[in-house]
């Protein structure tokens, strides 16, 4: 039965039922024919963190990099979205104690201007960033990306008449439909995707695998460094703007760099260099934080109150369930590898998949 279907004709029928079984998903969500405003939120959410998580697996998964400063290319992001799309007519109630910028309150534009401009922000400033810091390796590399990380976001605190300092930006204007976060996800992993699959994407993983190796191979180090790393905070500002849209407000305080931990853990759960089990993480994190938040709520039964159930008790649990996790799939819950429909017919069947050598000889 397996056999029969692991083969390119049924391959491709079940791609194509696949697509029309998720765009029917989102149909039904998006006309409120299933599910409430609330999942819908989980969902888009998920899907702005799919973007950022597989950016930032770009630079410490496959090109070996370690990299914290996601947080700070976001903020850049949701920044420019919030401060070109709110309306003209709103921007005096926001910018109340400090007045805005007279050029900047002059200037409204579309929400996809605005997003690329972001994003394009992100990429400017991680070239700017990259071209000292790139040079360190290791831990020097991630302290300094985090310092950076959190010098923008005080920045973005203190620059009163651009970003409003700590009061954030408010009335941002929201997405009407659930194809704007989808859509832009598809559009941003598939790029990525086809970077990785790439001479580039080749390039990047010799990078990772052996930086001798690669050089003495001919492969300019800092060159695709710099190429690796700007393009993951093109499409982590790009996240970031979705963020401001999601919520339709920022602040300074949504960029602390926990937040860039959260997607550490993601690509650290699905698997350092493997697209399809980011995503999956990306999902998996983020409803599973909101599935058990009601263990931060007091629970009384048959009139007795129950001291166990309290505030931070949902992330003592979800850390136990997270060092569960990592004890059995310490690679993550694809590795290197990446989910396919032969991969899916071998777990059916029991066949437990075979390892191949990729570059540098890695087994994955």
């Amino acid at each position: 039965m397996m056999d029969k279907l692991n083969n390119k004709n049924n391959k491709l029928i079940l791609n194509i039922l696949l697509i029309i079984i998720f765009a029917s998903i989102i149909i039904l969500l998006d006309t409120k024919k299933i599910g409430d405003a609330y999942i819908r939120r989980i969902l888009n959410l998920s899907a702005i963190y799919a973007i950022v998580s597989v950016s930032m697996n770009l630079v410490n998964g496959f090109t070996g990099l370690f990299s914290l400063g996601q947080a700070g290319f976001m903020a850049i992001g949701a920044y420019t979205v919030a401060i070109f799309t709110v309306p003209l007519a709103a921007r005096a109630k926001i910018f109340y104690i400090t007045p805005q910028n007279p050029v900047l309150a002059q200037i409204e534009l579309p929400f996809v201007i605005a997003l690329i401009l972001g994003g394009l922000l992100a990429a400017l400033v991680a070239l700017l960033i990259g071209l000292p810091v790139l040079r360190l390796k290791s831990d020097y590399l991630a302290i300094a990306t985090l310092g950076f990380s959190e010098i923008i976001r005080i920045v973005f605190t203190n620059i009163k008449s651009i970003t409003n300092g700590a009061l954030g930006i408010k009335n941002i204007p929201t997405m009407p439909t659930m194809w704007v976060f989808f859509g832009i996800a598809i559009i941003s992993i598939g790029f990525m995707w086809l970077l990785i699959n790439s001479s580039y994407g080749r390039a990047f993983k010799a990078i990772r695998e052996d930086e001798v190796a690669a050089e003495a191979m001919g492969i300019n180090l800092f060159k695709h460094k710099v190429m690796s790393f700007s393009i993951g905070a093109f499409f982590a500002g790009i996240g970031g703007g979705l963020l401001a849209t999601l919520f339709a407000t920022v602040d300074p305080n949504q960029f602390y760099f926990p937040v860039t931990y959260n997607f550490l853990l993601i690509i650290v759960l699905g698997g350092m260099g493997s697209i399809s089990g980011t995503i999956i993480a990306s999902f998996v994190v983020t409803s599973g934080l909101e599935i058990l938040r009601f263990f931060d709520e007091p629970l009384s039964l048959f009139g007795l109150n129950i001291p166990l159930f309290r505030p931070g008790l949902r992330m003592v649990i979800f850390s136990i369930l997270l060092m569960v996790l990592v004890l059995f799939f310490r690679n993550g819950l694809l590795g290197q590898k990446e989910l396919s429909w032969k991969l899916i017919f071998d777990l059916l069947s029991g066949k437990k998949p075979r390892k191949k050598t990729g570059e540098g000889g890695a087994a994955q």
